[in-house]
């Protein structure tokens, strides 16, 4: 007998209830290694039993997830189904790969962070649809932060590929949500389509407790826990402190050779920070920042994994940034453009930078998430 799951994916749910949606469709699949059903069949061999696949198009990391981040991957037409890259040469579908297409399917695992390029991928594939007049299908998943919206809302001016629409760092939306949020307050002309998860738990406890098969949808998140950090320390990415990339810990692990990781330790863990805890470590990363150098720095630790806001990491990302300029004046810098389009904003950076408490920031912040709780209700599904 098969296993049961508490929850059908919107791939199960189209293969069992909505074949009729694909019959006679020519279609291309936007996915990676994370299209997979509850028994982790794979989502392109499952689909081409109901309908014509023309062509795949994958993602940042590349459609086995094996790239590092940023690293560009070359499309490949000899395929007996073509591949295209979307992080590439081109960041979305053009004219040329969507020839002879009438639906795109979206199935991929996504993390609720808002710098994570998958939803972007999305997005930029929804305009391409409508400039082409293709139909839209995203097959919705959850969302491993759950329904918890934290972070401030990006700006227009510090919009990019980790940030294209102004949602919060911590969005806590399905990537099927986000499609109908795209879908309205873009104005995009197109059939969209969520197949929507099926569960019979409340939002709440179908995101916080749902038992579910994670395959890393990247190299460096390689389990839900990594995704409960990375969402906050994704933005140390921007600076020359090392976010872990090159270890076994990727944005658990944050150090620099000249960092003081017993000062910052403890200095950190007297924040008191509710569901969080610091330890000091050395790590040497094998690739990224500080390759083959030992770095001084801290391990931090969930306490409460709890996601009911009894820890923020984008809170404790804050206090941590401040405490190492405070330190280190000398050594530590941002990379401004690049931390800035993390963010969506350069106030974090110019706050820290002129030795400002972060606390005010921090309450605005969770100012804007709450408006943007009310902003997002009517696109979501559960």
């Amino acid at each position: 007998m098969s296993e049961t799951f508490p929850i059908q994916s919107g791939l199960t749910r189209l293969l069992r209830n909505y074949t009729h949606l694909l019959k006679g469709r020519s279609i291309g699949i936007i996915t990676n290694q994370t299209g997979v059903d509850e028994q982790l069949r794979d989502n392109v061999s499952l689909l081409a039993e109901h309908s014509q696949i023309k062509a795949l198009f994958s993602p940042e990391h590349g459609l086995t997830g094996t790239a590092q981040a940023g690293v560009q991957i070359s499309s490949d037409q000899k395929q007996l189904i073509p591949v295209y890259s979307l992080y590439g040469q081109t960041k979305q579908p053009t004219e040329d790969m969507l020839e002879g297409l009438d639906l795109l399917v979206f199935d991929i695992q996504d993390v609720g962070a808002r710098f994570y390029t998958y939803t972007w991928t999305m997005y930029r594939a929804m305009k391409s649809a409508e400039e082409c007049g293709l139909d839209f299908m995203v097959l919705d998943r959850p969302n491993p932060l759950g329904s918890r919206v934290a972070g401030n809302v990006s700006e227009t001016n510090f919009l990019s590929f980790v940030g294209q629409h102004p949602i919060p760092m911590q969005h806590g939306m399905t990537i099927g949500e986000l499609a109908q949020l795209f879908n309205s307050e873009c104005n995009l002309d197109i059939d969209l389509k969520v197949i929507s998860m099926q569960t019979n738990e409340a939002r709440k406890k179908f995101f916080e407790q749902v038992d579910w098969l994670w395959v890393p949808p990247s190299p460096n998140i390689p389990n839900r826990r990594t995704t409960q950090l990375y969402v906050g320390t994704c933005l140390i990415e921007g600076t020359n402190l090392s976010e872990g990339r090159g270890t076994t810990k990727p944005f658990e692990w944050i150090g620099a050779p000249w960092l003081d990781g017993q000062w910052l330790a403890t200095a950190f863990n007297k924040l008191d920070l509710l569901g969080m805890k610091a330890r000091p470590i050395q790590f040497e990363p094998i690739f990224s920042k500080y390759k083959g150098k030992v770095c001084n720095g801290i391990q931090l630790h969930l306490t409460n994994t709890n996601l009911e806001g009894k820890y923020c990491a984008i809170s404790a990302t804050l206090h941590l940034l401040n405490l190492v300029k405070h330190q280190h004046p000398d050594e530590f810098q941002f990379h401004d453009t690049f931390f800035d389009r993390l963010v969506g904003s350069d106030k974090l950076r110019n706050t820290i930078e002129e030795g400002i408490s972060v606390d005010d920031l921090i309450e605005d912040w969770r100012q804007q998430s709450l408006g943007f709780q009310q902003h997002c209700r009517p696109y979501l599904i559960y």
